[in-house]
């Protein structure tokens, strides 16, 4: 069974950094992709960040481009999400994602069947 911790939310300042962390139970090579995904109260979940775990290809969503950065640790079998410069419409409960499949530009939620239980984030401004 596939289990995805996430860790490292909590409360910061505008302007301010966190590192998020995904612990993954399986070998992080065993999936095609893995990502990271975001949903504020009264809003849909969306994909922030997503990394293709054999080369390493990586896509953002706009409103994370030049400020979020995902990389991937296969020895711990843990992916990252470096976000700097957070603002206040940052805040959400983040989650982890994992599937197999096919090479896909888009990050859709539709798309991945294994998730965390998610880690909250909140930036005040």
């Amino acid at each position: 069974q596939v289990n995805l911790v996430e860790s490292g939310g909590g409360s910061v300042q505008a302007g301010g950094s966190l590192r998020l962390s995904c612990a993954s139970s399986e070998f992080i090579a065993n999936y095609k992709c893995m990502a990271w995904f975001r949903q504020a109260p009264g809003k849909e979940r969306e994909g922030v960040a997503q990394i293709y775990t054999g080369g390493g290809m990586t896509h953002y969503a706009d409103s994370a481009k030049g400020r979020f950065t995902i990389s991937q640790d296969n020895g711990k079998r843990t992916i990252y999400l470096q976000m700097d410069n957070l603002k206040p419409e940052d805040t959400g409960l983040y989650y982890c994602a994992a599937r197999h499949g096919v090479f896909l530009a888009t990050i859709d939620s539709t798309d991945f069947p294994y998730w965390g239980q998610g880690t909250q984030v909140t930036v005040s401004s």
